[in-house]
Formats: C-alpha cells, sequence, structure tokens
C-alpha cells in the first residue's frame, strides 16, 4: 500500500496522463456513472496530494487525487483514482483505505463536512476481464453481514435512554453504565444505595473497583466526598477496609486544610483538592492502614512523573521512602 522508489512504466505513463486536469476532465466525464457526475462540476477539478500520514504505514500513496466542488451548493467531492496493471484480491479494501484516509485529511484540513470520495480503478492486467468484485463488502469473510454492517446504521449503545433497572440487568457492566450515565447529573451522596446494591453481586474486580473510585474522585461531584466514601463502605462489605482508608484518609487532610490541587498544579476550581489526591493516590487501591494507604499514593504520584520532594509533603513520606518505591 505504500509508494516505493521507483515505479514501473505502466506507472509513470498513468501518472502523466492522469495529473494533467484537461485529460483527468475528459476521463472523469466519461467514466463517472451519470449520478455522480452530475453531482461534480469539472471545472473546478483541482489535483491534491494522495500522500496520507498514517501513524503505522508513515506514508500511504494512492496514485491519483483530484478534487471538484459540486454542483448543488457548497461541498466537495473527491475522485480517487487508482491504477494496476495486474489484479488483486484485496484491491477494494485498498481504496476504501485510501478514501477513508482522503475523508480523514480533508476533515482537518479543509471542514469539518464529511466529504464524498469515489475510487475509481484503472485496470489493465493481462487477465481479462477484471476477476474480483468491486463491492468492497464481498472481500470478507462474512460479505452479507459486512453489507449490513457497513451500509446500515451503526451499533449505538445510549445508556442515556436506558432506565436504571433495565442497566441493573447488564451484569458486570452495569456499575459502569449507572455511573457513566449519572456522574454529570447527581450529587454522588444520592448514587451510595443504587451503587453499592450494582456492587453487591461482586461482578468488579478490585482493579475496575479501584478505577472507579478514581472516576468518581475526578468526574464526580459531592457536598462532602469523604461522607459519600463513608456511606459506601458500610453498604459494601467487600470493600469497606478500602473504602474507610480512602475516607479516613481524605477527612484527616480536609482537617489539615492541605489543598492537594495546588500543590499539584491541578486547574483551580477543584473541590479542596482532594480529589486530585485521591485521583493520582489510587494505584491498586488502598490496602492496610494508613501508612501502606500513603505508600501506594506515592507509587501512583511517581508513575505520573510528580516531582519526588512534592511527593513527600503530600505523603508525610520521606524522600527514601518514596525512592524505594520506584
Amino acid at each position: 500500500m505504500t509508494e516505493t522508489t521507483t515505479s514501473t512504466p505502466h506507472d509513470a505513463v498513468f501518472k502523466t496522463f492522469m495529473t494533467h486536469p484537461e485529460t483527468a476532465r475528459d476521463f472523469l466525464a466519461i467514466h463517472l456513472p451519470a449520478s455522480l457526475r452530475a453531482l461534480c462540476d469539472l471545472s473546478t477539478l483541482q489535483l491534491e496530494s494522495s500522500s496520507f500520514i498514517d501513524e503505522e504505514l508513515k506514508g500511504t500513496h494512492s496514485d491519483v487525487l483530484w478534487s471538484v466542488n459540486t454542483t448543488q451548493g457548497k461541498g466537495y467531492v473527491y475522485a480517487l483514482v487508482e491504477h494496476q496493471s495486474s489484479a488483486q484480491k484485496n484491491m477494494t479494501f485498498r481504496l476504501m483505505y485510501y478514501a477513508f484516509s482522503a475523508m480523514h485529511r480533508h476533515l482537518k484540513n479543509v471542514d469539518n463536512q464529511l466529504p464524498l470520495v469515489i475510487p475509481i480503478l484503472f485496470y489493465h492486467g493481462e487477465r481479462s476481464p477484471y476477476p474480483y468484485s468491486m463491492r468492497w463488502w464481498e472481500a470478507f469473510s462474512y460479505p452479507e453481514l459486512a453489507k449490513q454492517l457497513y451500509f446500515e446504521a451503526l451499533p449505538l449503545v445510549d445508556i442515556t435512554v436506558l432506565s436504571d433497572d433495565e442497566i441493573a440487568t447488564h451484569r458486570r457492566m452495569a456499575v459502569l453504565e449507572f455511573l457513566q450515565k449519572h456522574i454529570r447529573r447527581r450529587d454522588l451522596l444520592e448514587l451510595t444505595d443504587a451503587l453499592a446494591r450494582l456492587l453487591a453481586p461482586g461482578y468488579t474486580t478490585q482493579s475496575q473497583f479501584d478505577a472507579m473510585m478514581s472516576y468518581i474522585a475526578q468526574a464526580g461531584h459531592s457536598a462532602s466526598l469523604f461522607v459519600f466514601f463513608r456511606r459506601l463502605a458500610r453498604k459494601v462489605p467487600q470493600h469497606k477496609e478500602t473504602l474507610m482508608t480512602i475516607a479516613e484518609w481524605m477527612e484527616k487532610e480536609r482537617e489539615k486544610g492541605i489543598d492537594f490541587g495546588r500543590r499539584l498544579g491541578m486547574n483551580k476550581g477543584r473541590r479542596e483538592g482532594i480529589k486530585d489526591g485521591l485521583r493520582r493516590g489510587l494505584d491498586k487501591g488502598f490496602d492496610r492502614g494508613e501508612r501502606n494507604a500513603k505508600r501506594q499514593i506515592a507509587r501512583a504520584l511517581l508513575a505520573t512523573g510528580i516531582d519526588v520532594a512534592i511527593i513527600a509533603k503530600t505523603t508525610g513520606l520521606t524522600v527514601a521512602e518514596i525512592e524505594a518505591l520506584a
């Protein structure tokens, strides 16, 4: 799919012709399907770069890419012409890959209106006629399913319209869906009972639970965050030790008036900065005791690149203790 440093004589002569505006105009006028031809104002034909930057491929090149304005108001259509002197089974996928690359570049550099890109294969190989289907979905292992997937509405999971009762039946996904449905709209204290019910079956792993607590601290809001953790601890015995350690630590730091937001250089407006301390502090959960919890916090802070001196002030651990965690 990438252009080589040399081209075949077939490629060279093709590009010489197809990069000439009048020649390309004749080609498109003759070979475009009538419905597409009617959409294109060929007097506005403009040659575009056919190199598409791709992180993996570093440079993907189609043969020729022309843009035209539409005949129906503002808009763009691209004609992507690919030359082949031999038949390739997955050529339709390659054409679609180029087409999506051209769309992506248009969205980045021109406007946010998704353009039509018309892939055209120019073939003059030894096998005649061209032996493969030009319906790109027929290259898939399950062509009918591929056609259904890519030419009908794509699957959508819209949790904003699901009831909480329905979400509660979703087993291992329930707690995530419930949180993300309500995180912007509800005080965390209002969610305590529902969260406890969703956690009760034990579907949530420890790492998922820790991630959830970090997410709550980052994106949630509450009149009293440590009260939320205390209430949840009473209702979720399997996570009681972790939740109580978090709540006790947060309450102590709140009483000290420590503003983690300023100390860690976070944006203003974070409630008392403690949310951010918790967000960065949760690594694999708070284990046993305040000292162990502080080690967990320090380890997580180290992973984010926070200065050791700041971590020492934040956690109360010594520099040597923190460096030993690295």
